[in-house]
């Protein structure tokens, strides 16, 4: 459990690359809070078919030194007819839930398998997740503490802040919606 090895598909790259981070997805979310069993994983498996077509479809793996992967982040684009923001109880401005297809990256998965925890490789999933995008933000909907607090802490970490509780469909738990907002660069 030595050298980590990171690497990035975009687009229709994604999508290919589905049964490689699969087994990991699987042990991930088998576990509490989660507890995820065979629908849950077809679910996935069928939203991540659409979702990899999405625009600015990213998927970053970790891969071991046997080259096992340990840990996945994937996210996309908000398109500008976007229900993200609909799914926040209490209702944010129209201002900040305005999306133009450029505005806000949302990571929708970002994990790491249980043996290789507490070494670094969620943060380097996450940074280069967002390398090189040139967008105002980045969103993402996580379980809300205690539950999830080792997630809440990293993210904290990372400059996030909860906008919110989402309930996006009705057999769901509550979700903290949280935003990290991104300096703008000149140019």
């Amino acid at each position: 459990m030595h050298e980590v090895r990171f690497e990035l598909f975009e687009g229709r790259e994604a999508s290919a690359q589905l049964d490689a981070f699969l087994p990991a997805y699987e042990e991930v979310y088998a576990e509490p809070p989660y507890c995820e069993g065979p629908r849950d994983i077809k679910e996935f498996i069928d939203r991540y078919q659409i979702q990899a077509e999405r625009p600015g479809m990213r998927l970053v793996l970790a891969h071991s030194g046997d080259d096992e992967v340990v840990g996945f982040a994937f996210g996309f684009l908000l398109p500008a007819d976007t229900g993200w923001w609909q799914t926040v109880q209490d209702p944010l401005p129209q201002d900040f839930t305005r999306e133009d297809g450029t505005r806000t990256y949302v990571i929708i998965e970002l994990a790491v398998r249980k043996p290789w925890r507490r070494r670094g490789i969620a943060a380097r999933l996450h940074a280069r997740l967002l390398d090189g995008l040139s967008v105002e933000r980045v969103s993402l909907t996580m379980r809300p503490e205690p539950e999830a607090a080792p997630a809440h802490s990293a993210y904290a970490t990372w400059g996030y802040r909860k906008v919110g509780v989402s309930h996006p469909w009705e057999e769901a738990p509550f979700y903290d919606a949280m935003v990290l907002e991104l300096p703008q660069t000149a140019g």
